[in-house]
């Protein structure tokens, strides 16, 4: 069965719920003229993005073992089930494993550190640093310490 070829690119856009998920509005007129799904994990969220492909995933985090496992097997069925080209996150746990996942069937990734990180990266872009094609943080003095880049802050 011949495979249908797709006229825009499709983005995955990842976070943690809160702050990150508004960061993460902020930066949808970037994803103009992209098939956007975005995964959260917040299920209210839904309403933000209405009509929008909307996925959700567990909370979790270093200190919930079980539920960082869980996190990872729903977002690996996320990322397998939409193909997506590209992986944007602005974190946090759930961010950086997506963005792991989709590296390895080669999605191009990017993970934007929280602006609440004013002094170093957060523990989920310092990992993203050795995966992700692009890890941004919002405050130059923190990016040229970590070695991520800084393109102005979201906020």
């Amino acid at each position: 069965m011949p495979s249908q070829k797709r006229t825009e690119p499709v983005v995955l856009a990842v976070s943690s719920g809160g702050g990150h998920w508004t960061q993460m509005q902020r930066l949808a007129p970037a994803f103009s003229g992209a098939q956007i799904h975005y995964a959260t994990t917040d299920a209210s969220a839904s309403e933000q993005v209405a009509g929008r492909n909307f996925h959700v995933f567990p909370d979790a985090n270093k200190d919930t073992p079980v539920r960082l496992l869980l996190c990872a097997l729903s977002l690996a069925w996320i990322v397998v089930r939409v193909r997506p080209d590209v992986i944007v996150s602005t974190g946090a746990a759930g961010g950086f494993l997506a963005i792991r996942i989709g590296r390895l069937l080669g999605a191009r990734t990017m993970f934007i550190d929280s602006i609440a990180n004013a002094r170093s990266l957060s523990a989920s872009a310092r990992l993203a640093l050795n995966v992700a094609d692009r890890v941004l943080s919002q405050w130059p003095g923190v990016a040229s310490k970590a070695g991520a880049e800084y393109r102005g802050a979201v906020i």
